[in-house]
């Protein structure tokens, strides 16, 4: 009896798997609904000496910065920051908070004090900023500019 419910469990697997593989042929034949978009979106002439853009691409004035495009990015951190179970002090003046945070091009982060000290924090990493900082708000042109607009 027992033989029987695991023959026919395993011919109805097959049964599905198969349905399921002729599913995937047909859905591969199929053109995707992205190749047709980007089929029609109307590009400059190579010959002209333009770049291949498409027309809705904003202009160059008007998009943002690229992260290849800036040296970093900065945040301010006011509560303690800790790290591994241990709240992280300037190693000069012992000041635990109101910290800047930057994540530089290099995806290295350096912590900034209030006092202007500067150091590499080896315990937080670029995915760590990114998890914590807010969306960019604002672009500097130099970092006292950027440290202005962040308080310090």
């Amino acid at each position: 009896m027992a033989f029987r419910r695991r023959t026919r469990a395993d011919r109805e697997f097959r049964k599905a798997q198969l349905e399921g593989f002729a599913m995937l042929q047909m859905l591969a034949q199929e053109p995707s609904p992205f190749d047709t978009a980007q089929a029609e979106v109307p590009v400059a002439p190579a010959g002209s000496g333009a770049e291949a853009v498409a027309s809705d691409f904003p202009p160059a004035d008007l998009r943002a910065p690229s992260r290849q495009d800036v040296d970093g990015f900065m945040m301010r951190w006011v509560q303690p920051l800790v790290i591994d179970d241990e709240v992280r002090t300037c190693p000069q003046c012992d000041a635990y908070r109101d910290w800047i945070v930057f994540c530089m091009r290099d995806d290295s982060v350096w912590l900034r004090c209030r006092a202007g000290h500067e150091t590499k924090e080896m315990g937080l990493d670029a995915a760590w900023y990114n998890r914590n900082s807010g969306p960019v708000d604002r672009y500097h042109p130099t970092l006292e500019e950027g440290l202005r607009h962040l308080g310090h």
